[in-house]
């Protein structure tokens, strides 16, 4: 394979004049037009396997997305494979590709989807679901997969949202279950095979069918109860798995990190390196949906994420390098990573950055090793105000530590900190509530009363509050959601509480989180309703500027579906979910046990202090953790 180095007036000779007329019209033409600095060209004639790799949002945000970049590596490495990428056009330019009927196209090859064998999205968060209709239909792809035969390419789906994957069943082929290193190579050596051997649709399928982490959701039927609980989830067809297991990496040493990624020419929201440094967390907090559907907890190794890391910032020009995973500050040997780091780091005059602290675990030590370039930004997940609430979600921090972290930071030189917090909790009170502006206010106290801070200076606490949404596979999926005006009148109550200058709060709109708790907790039935929506206009739903709550609302009415039903109910504990047929590690008891400690603020150990019994180990076939040694 080569990699492209083309520049802008290159690119454009590439482009039919319907091309050009539209990138002339549009206001950042420089999204569509590839040919970025490492981006991967093949002779598509001489490979056996053509795949799209497409994201449902902008190419800023798609261009940001790790798992992408490793995905578009790991298979552009077979000679005889070729991935490529599209993301979502903007209004501007879906408008002209609409009256110039270009078809979406990959940006590597600039071949329309229907050229492709593999057409692959990845399901990141729910309110993208009408993006992906969106980009099915300017691609000429009928959106459901009863309406694609094998002359059709294979639409395939993965990332967090298939652990329930019933919303968007009817539009996928197959949906992957877990993560897709192996699982994704192993879907493209059956399209080859298949390819070869002369394969319908159907025998592709079952093929798939057998692979771990594979879930065809035509293979299965779902039944209902008189009230609109679901009944069962049953295989239509012999040899299919009742139940479908999470496939996963048991080894992060396996698979290498990229030492090249696509460098874009419009930036991206997340424009530096990136090396994913551990999968998993060892935390356990109840409403965290990645903490439990990544589980178990798997690290690499210092010197291949240090090699690895700095390979990828001299092939990319990148002078920032972000060290990512759930809880960073977890990794058994983050001292010595860090230490890898700065033995080129600094004469690369490459920085350091963290984006995923622990404040019970934040040191000096630790600011001194990512700051020797540049200081980043310092954000702190306290995640609720009181004591008691933390308990209760199993948060695991005191104010003792936030206390603490606070105060390396600013005798280090900081002087504005993020707090990170959710509104709509379990068992939450107007005092907790108010607890989230006491503690920013604590934090602006201990400012003051440090005296080696900086001078001269003021400091700037934001409160950023996120509306807590009940996720699938959390021990807080029985639970329900605050209703919509429940959460607004929290947020008024909240800022009624803040009384100082210093203090800036920033919270999430309701209405978006409403529909984000339906499609979280929905079933199959709802793909009615969001190909209703978009057939109404819904696109771009997670931005503000093109959300429509009533849209949706009359979309739920036209297909009589009471949302309602979906995110303000509380589950029963032995109720079948949408997601019961989804296996991603963690047992169903695990759940109900922490859901019943949490109604009582019991808090669990992190796992690599003590097992909880999650189930998660049976993946990798023994214990998780040696609790001979003492790894913290």
């Amino acid at each position: 394979m080569k990699q492209n180095r083309q520049g802008w007036f290159t690119i454009m000779a590439e482009f039919s004049p319907k091309f050009k007329e539209a990138l002339s019209l549009v206001q950042k033409p420089g999204r569509y037009t590839g040919g970025e600095p490492g981006c991967v060209y093949k002779d598509k004639n001489a490979v056996d396997v053509r795949m799209a790799f497409c994201f449902p949002d902008t190419y800023e945000i798609g261009m940001s997305f790790l798992g992408e970049k490793i995905l578009y590596d790991l298979l552009n490495r077979h000679e005889n494979w070729w991935c490529e990428r599209a993301f979502m056009p903007w209004t501007d330019m879906k408008e002209q590709m609409e009256r110039l009927q270009i078809p979406l196209y990959c940006l590597e090859s600039k071949d329309p989807l229907t050229d492709f064998d593999i057409v692959g999205f990845s399901l990141e968060y729910e309110l993208c679901y009408t993006n992906i209709l969106a980009m099915l239909q300017l691609a000429g792809i009928p959106l459901r997969a009863a309406d694609r035969d094998e002359h059709w390419p294979l639409i395939i789906a993965g990332g967090p949202c298939v652990c329930n994957a019933e919303p968007m069943a009817d539009f996928f082929d197959v949906m992957q279950l877990g993560e897709g290193e192996q699982m994704l190579q192993d879907i493209c050596a059956a399209v080859e095979k298949g390819k070869k051997q002369g394969w319908n649709k159907e025998t592709l399928l079952l093929e798939l069918a057998k692979l771990p982490g594979i879930y065809i959701p035509s293979f299965y039927d779902v039944s209902y109860e008189e009230d609109g609980r679901i009944k069962a989830i049953t295989p239509n067809h012999p040899g299919v798995p009742e139940r479908v297991s999470k496939a996963i990496v048991k080894n992060m040493d396996d698979y290498e990190p990229p030492k090249n990624f696509v460098v874009p020419i419009v930036g991206a929201v997340q424009d530096r390196a990136s090396v994913e440094v551990l999968r998993g967390c060892v935390r356990g907090c109840r409403f965290c949906q990645a903490g439990q559907i990544y589980r178990p907890f798997r690290e690499r190794s210092p010197k291949m994420i240090s090699d690895c890391a700095r390979e990828l910032c001299r092939n990319t020009g990148y002078d920032e390098l972000s060290l990512t995973s759930l809880s960073t500050s977890d990794h058994s040997r983050l001292e010595e990573i860090l230490d890898e780091l700065n033995s080129w780091a600094e004469a690369d005059h490459v920085s350091l950055s963290l984006p995923s602290l622990r404040v019970d675990n934040f040191s000096q030590s630790m600011v001194e090793k990512t700051t020797k370039v540049r200081k980043s930004g310092l954000t702190f997940a306290a995640e609720a105000g009181t004591q008691r609430l933390r308990d209760v979600i199993n948060k695991n921090v005191t104010w003792e530590q936030i206390e603490r972290g606070c105060r390396i930071a600013f005798s280090e030189g900081y002087t504005s900190v993020k707090l990170y917090f959710m509104m709509g909790l379990p068992t939450e009170t107007m005092e907790d509530i108010k607890g989230i502006a006491d503690t920013a206010q604590k934090v602006v106290d201990l400012f003051y009363q440090i005296p080696d801070r900086p001078k001269g200076k003021g400091v700037q606490v934001t409160i950023s509050v996120a509306c807590f949404v009940p996720k699938p596979d959390t021990p807080f999926q029985f639970c329900a959601q605050d209703r919509r005006e429940t959460l607004r009148e929290k947020q008024k109550y909240l800022l009624s509480c803040v009384h100082s200058r210093k203090i800036k709060v920033n919270y999430h709109d309701s209405a978006t989180s409403v529909l984000e708790g339906v499609f979280a907790k929905g079933d199959r039935r709802l793909g009615r309703v969001i190909e209703t929506a978009f057939e109404n206009g819904a696109f771009f739903d997670t931005w503000e500027e093109y959300f429509d709550y009533d849209r949706w609302m009359d979309a739920f009415a036209a297909c009589g579906i009471d949302p309602d039903f979906y995110n303000y109910r509380s589950l029963e504990l032995d109720e079948v979910t949408p997601w019961s047929h989804l296996d991603v590690g963690v047992s169903h008891a695990h759940l109900v046990r922490e859901y019943q400690k949490a109604l009582k603020a019991e808090t669990t150990q992190p796992c690599n202090r003590q097992c909880s019994g999650c189930g998660a180990n049976k993946l990798l076939g023994g214990p998780c953790f040696d609790y001979s040694k003492d790894l913290l």
